[in-house]
């Protein structure tokens, strides 16, 4: 609980200063804050799974007596209050990392909260203690990969990696079916945020006549099929040789 409290006050930091607009100095804003704390809390979600999975293996090599009672009453009180707490960030975890940072600490503690409960409840109508480690290595099992899932998404938006979902094949070849467009070469895509990419790329044309249009129907096509508002396009003109032509084709 100490360790999920820490992750969501983490997330509310990240999103407040992602907030703060551009200046001289961060020309696209902060937004990568709710990123770097994406990262950090997969990277604190994945240590806290790794040390359940620790004192389970503890727990099978030397039982403990456990007090079915305090640990079922905390368990239930635990799981009221990260069911509210899911279902207030659950609409707002599909696309932005750091909410999906957020929402993943609260739901991985609702389910442990829910193994918990039945783990107290098996041990005190049966005495099989045995249940209480096993519920954990299921909790810390269920736990490490869809936080290796979000810390690799993250650790991808920080090296500027093309965005998850989307074919750099498919955006060079919808730039060269513009009309006048005859090559693109120094493609980039990246993301600065989870829901802000940017493209930059120069793109060659026939003549310098075809600049204009090519340079409008780039920009066009990239958003309505990518959604990518923000590109920066450089136009060469004096057509493609033939190899390069073949090349880019």
């Amino acid at each position: 609980m100490f360790t999920d409290s820490a992750a969501l006050a983490v997330s509310l930091a990240a999103a407040r200063f992602g907030r703060m607009p551009a200046d001289s100095k961060r020309t696209f804003g902060y937004q990568r804050f709710e990123i770097l704390a994406a990262a950090f809390n997969a990277a604190l979600l994945f240590l806290v799974a790794i040390y359940i999975l620790y004192e389970a293996w503890h727990r099978f090599v030397d039982p403990e007596p456990i007090q079915t009672t305090g640990m079922l009453v905390v368990a239930v009180l635990g799981f009221l209050v990260n069911l509210v707490t899911a279902r207030l960030l659950h609409s707002g975890s599909g696309s932005n990392l750091n909410m999906k940072s957020a929402y993943l600490e609260v739901l991985a503690d609702l389910v442990g909260s829910a193994g918990v409960i039945v783990a107290a409840l098996v041990i005190m109508f049966t005495g099989h203690t045995w249940v209480d480690p096993l519920v954990a290595v299921l909790i810390g099992l269920w736990v490490v990969p869809r936080t290796w899932v979000l810390f690799k998404a993250s650790v991808n938006i920080l090296l500027e990696g093309v965005p998850e979902g989307l074919d750099m094949a498919e955006v060079r070849a919808s730039i060269l079916a513009v009309p006048g467009v005859c090559g693109v070469h120094d493609l980039h895509v990246w993301a600065v945020a989870s829901q802000e990419t940017s493209l930059s790329a120069h793109v060659v044309v026939n003549s310098a006549s075809d600049s204009e249009g090519a340079l409008s129907g780039v920009a066009l096509v990239l958003e309505q099929r990518f959604q990518i508002r923000h590109s920066t396009i450089q136009v060469e003109s004096g057509g493609c040789p033939a190899s390069t032509a073949s090349l880019h084709r």
